[in-house]
């Protein structure tokens, strides 16, 4: 985001694209722009978005994703103020990019270097939730033999808590330190950045990152992981004093826990009491989807080349 003093007012504006998810577009353009604003503590206000189509693409399948923009932009209470819809061969499928405007108090803005030494992370909700939710709902015919009907029904459901601005403006109220909602990377990568940004180490115990029972059975079948997997919906959170901003953000009814704390100069990662360097982040694990749909398909054309198909 970028925080902007206009005549001793903060603006806070943040832009995002969304390529890694098919349905459910509308409803993620504005949740994950909105909880860059939450991050800084800010108030979401305003969305405009600019939606690319491919030649080919249906106006039902246009109509289906502005109408999701609007409903969710009710519900987060924001209003989507202009935007721009083109048709070009220049994409594959539909893309779509959305900026969001926010308010703050200026004593009530968190910048991202924020964090200090002895902070200790606090993560809210579960790892992968957001590729858990895009998973089920993209892949669902893959997961069949994998997840029970109410598993899958659990895995679509996740889509609601996809918004972190009720824990940004709590953590803003609380005086968090620093805060980072959790996206490509997952909860790895972000904690890496929150640290890099401050300057200073941090050590997360991955034993204690609460992952939900489905997302681990989605990420065991595909091999990936839950800890490196997009993950809005997720904030974390540097803060000097945990229990005190967990009983705030328990009291709202969102789930909260300690999964490390920062340090001086190491970024370690402790996984059942052997640790290892935290490595920066790199490409999403949601990605490898695309591998493991090639390695299908060969494994299915290998198998199909019986005798007497040849």
């Amino acid at each position: 985001c970028a925080a902007i003093n206009v005549r001793g007012n903060i603006c806070v504006l943040t832009t995002d694209p969304i390529t890694a998810a098919d349905a459910d577009m509308g409803v993620l353009s504005l949740l994950v722009t909105c909880n860059d604003l939450a991050a800084f503590g800010a108030q979401p206000v305003a969305v405009v978005a600019t939606l690319l189509a491919p030649p080919d693409a249906h106006l039902a399948a246009i109509e289906k994703l502005v109408i999701q923009m609007e409903h969710t932009a009710r519900e987060l209470g924001v209003e989507i103020v202009g935007g721009h819809t083109e048709v070009t061969d220049a994409v594959r499928r539909l893309v779509i990019s959305a900026a969001a405007l926010g308010t703050c108090h200026k004593d009530a803005l968190i910048l991202p270097g924020g964090a200090r030494e002895g902070d200790a992370l606090v993560m809210t909700k579960w790892a992968g939730l957001e590729g858990t939710a895009i998973i089920a709902a993209d892949h669902q015919p893959k997961l069949s033999g994998v997840l029970s009907p109410e598993e899958l029904n659990e895995a679509l459901a996740l889509k609601k808590s996809i918004s972190v601005v009720k824990e940004g403006l709590l953590g803003a109220k609380n005086k968090a330190h620093a805060m980072h909602d959790v996206t490509e990377g997952g909860v790895l990568g972000a904690a890496w950045e929150i640290a890099e940004a401050a300057g200073i180490g941090v050590e997360i115990i991955a034993d204690d990152v609460p992952v939900l029972p489905v997302t681990r059975k989605i990420c065991s079948h595909f091999r990936i992981d839950p800890l490196k997997l997009i993950s809005s919906g997720c904030m974390l959170i540097a803060h000097p004093d945990a229990a005190k901003l967990i009983t705030a953000l328990n009291d709202e009814g969102i789930p909260a826990k300690v999964i490390g704390r920062f340090t001086k100069h190491k970024k370690t990662l402790i996984t059942s009491g052997k640790e290892e360097p935290l490595a920066p982040p790199e490409a999403d694990e949601i990605f490898k989807l695309k591998q493991y749909k090639e390695k299908t398909k060969k494994s299915k054309k290998n198998k199909d080349r019986t005798p007497q198909a040849r």
